[in-house]
C-alpha cells in the first residue's frame, strides 16, 4: 500500500518515521512537510493531489500554538478545518482511507470523569473549537473509512513540546512556576506513533468501507502539569538545581482558556485494536533516554 504521511516535521510525523525505522514494514510510506504539501493554502493541496493517489492518508499536521491561535483564527481554521475537509473530500475521491489526529481540547474540562468518545463536546479556546470543526467536516463528507484519534498533552524528544521546554528552563532558570489545577495525561508520541501503525497493519481497518469512527489514545495515568514537570526533573537529576512552585491557572496569565480536566478514557480503541497503553511516567523514562542518547550523538559529531 502506499501511505502518505502529513507533517513530517512535527513531532508525530518524525515519531512515526523514527518507529518505521526500526521495524520490518510491508507498506511504502511518503512524508510530506510544508514545502510540499502546504495545509495553510488551498492551491497547495488540490496541486499535490493532481498527481498523486494514495491507499491512506495520515494527516498528523496541525496548527497548535494555544495562545496565537485566539489572534490568528483565520490561519489556526484554514489548518484544523477546512485544509481537514479539503483531505476528506480528496481521499473520498479517491477511494482513500484517513487518519486524523485531533485533542483532548474538544471538551471544557467540566467533566470530573475520564472523558469518552461519545461524552458532549464543548471546546472553551480558538484551537479547539476550529480542530473540532476538523473533525465534524471529516464525519459529515467521510461516513466510512476514516478515523478520528484524539489524543492528549503530547511531547517526545523531538521539537518543541513541555518536556524539551521544562529542560530547557531547567538549565536557564533557578525557579520555575507550573499550573497544578490542570489535569491531563502527558502522551508520548512513540506511544501514539506505535498505536497508528498498528491500526494500519490491522486487517480489521482496511476492512473495505468499516464506518467512520472517532478514537481515544493516551498513556495511562493522569497529573498535573506541576506533577509533570517534577516527574520530568526527577528523572533528568536536576531537582536540587531548580525550584519548582505549585501555581493556580489564574495566576499563570494566558490567553486562551484551557480545560481543568482532559483526561480521556482508552477502552474503546484498547478493545478494538488490541492495544495495552503504557503508564506516562514509564513512556517519560522512554523519552528522556531517547533525548539523552540524541543530544549524546549530536555532541559527538
Amino acid at each position: 500500500m502506499m501511505i502518505l504521511v502529513i507533517g513530517k516535521n512535527g513531532q508525530l510525523g518524525k515519531s512515526i518515521k523514527k518507529v518505521l525505522a526500526n521495524s520490518v514494514q510491508h507498506n511504502k510510506y511518503i512524508f510530506v512537510g510544508r514545502e510540499s504539501l502546504d495545509l495553510s493554502k488551498k492551491s497547495s493541496i488540490n496541486d499535490y493531489f493532481k498527481n498523486n493517489s494514495f491507499d491512506l492518508i495520515i494527516n498528523c499536521a496541525a496548527y497548535t500554538k494555544v495562545d496565537k491561535a485566539e489572534a490568528e483564527f483565520l490561519s489556526a481554521n484554514q489548518i484544523n478545518n477546512l485544509a481537514v475537509a479539503q483531505l476528506s473530500v480528496i481521499a473520498k475521491k479517491q477511494n482513500s482511507k484517513l487518519i486524523h489526529i485531533s485533542t483532548d481540547y474538544v471538551f471544557d474540562g467540566k467533566n470530573n470523569k475520564k472523558y469518552r468518545e461519545n461524552d458532549q463536546v464543548n471546546p472553551i479556546n480558538v484551537y479547539g473549537k476550529t480542530k473540532l470543526a476538523g473533525e465534524q467536516a471529516i464525519i459529515k463528507e467521510m461516513l466510512t473509512n476514516a478515523i478520528i484519534i484524539r489524543t492528549s498533552w503530547l511531547y517526545s524528544e523531538f521539537g518543541n513540546n513541555f518536556v524539551i521546554t521544562m529542560l530547557r528552563l531547567g538549565q536557564e532558570r533557578r525557579e520555575i512556576n507550573v499550573i497544578n489545577d490542570q489535569i491531563g495525561t502527558p502522551t508520548y508520541a512513540i506511544d501514539l506513533a506505535n498505536v497508528i501503525l498498528n491500526i494500519v497493519n490491522s486487517s480489521h481497518f482496511f476492512n473495505k468501507n468499516h464506518s467512520t469512527k472517532i478514537y481515544h489514545y493516551s498513556n495511562k495515568g493522569y497529573c498535573s502539569w506541576f506533577d509533570f514537570a517534577k516527574e520530568i526533573f526527577k528523572l533528568a537529576n536536576i531537582n536540587d538545581k531548580v525550584q519548582l512552585n505549585s501555581i493556580t491557572t489564574e495566576e499563570y496569565l494566558v490567553v486562551a482558556e484551557r480545560p481543568k480536566n482532559s483526561v480521556i478514557n482508552n477502552k474503546k480503541i484498547e478493545n478494538d485494536y488490541n492495544i495495552d497503553a503504557f503508564n506516562w511516567k514509564d513512556s517519560l523514562k522512554k523519552c528522556l533516554s531517547a533525548y539523552e542518547l540524541a543530544n549524546s550523538i549530536k555532541g559527538n559529531e
